[in-house]
């Protein structure tokens, strides 16, 4: 995470150097992104940058926390707006997803992240929609979803249904960027799968 320093900045000296950064995780994957290229573009010296940042790790996940923070505030707001409603909120919220990302470098910076996934990269993408049953994020869903549509028996079961949505979720996003869906093709395929999720697997 970004150092004091990074936040006594002017908001416009701050910006500039996020938009240098993620201008060059646009261009290439993390592990060939060069920090000789976040300063220049960001016109700072390169040992300024190690007062803001440890390394590129460290802007790089400041970044993507920034993004699912982002998205982690929709979620709560579809939620809300299809009542509970955890399939139909989630659904929602990935199509718009798809359809909020008209800028090409936040989209370039986000497919770069999901084609060349590890295990830190994932965690990332996913925490602001994990938790364990005592966080802030799980008490909140407990509280706005609608528990009688749900065929669970208690809040471990909940916990468990979140986890499998999740998954679904990020391997859909991975998809879309991998196989190079069009939006319609991706939200065609998400939406098949919410709906085996919603309706079960098992004939009655």
């Amino acid at each position: 995470m970004p150092k004091q320093t990074f936040f006594n900045l002017p908001e416009k000296k701050r910006q500039h150097l996020i938009n240098a950064a993620e201008e060059e995780f646009a261009r290439v994957p993390l592990h060939e992104a060069s920090i000789a290229n976040i300063v220049k573009s960001a016109g700072i010296p390169r040992g300024s940058f190690y007062q803001y940042f440890e390394n590129k790790e460290d802007i790089y996940f400041y970044l993507l926390k920034e993004e699912t923070d982002a998205r982690r505030i929709k979620f709560f707001q579809k939620l809300e707006e299809h009542d509970g409603d955890i399939i139909n909120a989630v659904t929602d919220f990935y199509y718009e997803f798809l359809v909020e990302l008209p800028d090409d470098r936040e989209f370039d910076f986000l497919k770069n992240a999901l084609l060349h996934v590890t295990h830190k990269i994932e965690d990332a993408f996913t925490a602001a929609f994990k938790g364990k049953h005592d966080t802030g994020f799980f008490n909140e869903v407990i509280e706005m979803i609608d528990k009688d549509r749900l065929n669970t028996k208690n809040d471990t079961e909940i916990y468990h249904m979140l986890q499998i949505v999740i998954a679904v979720v990020f391997r859909n996003f991975v998809e879309k960027f991998s196989k190079e869906l069009s939006d319609d093709e991706a939200i065609e395929h998400f939406t098949i799968e919410m709906n085996l999720l919603k309706n079960g697997l098992y004939k009655n």
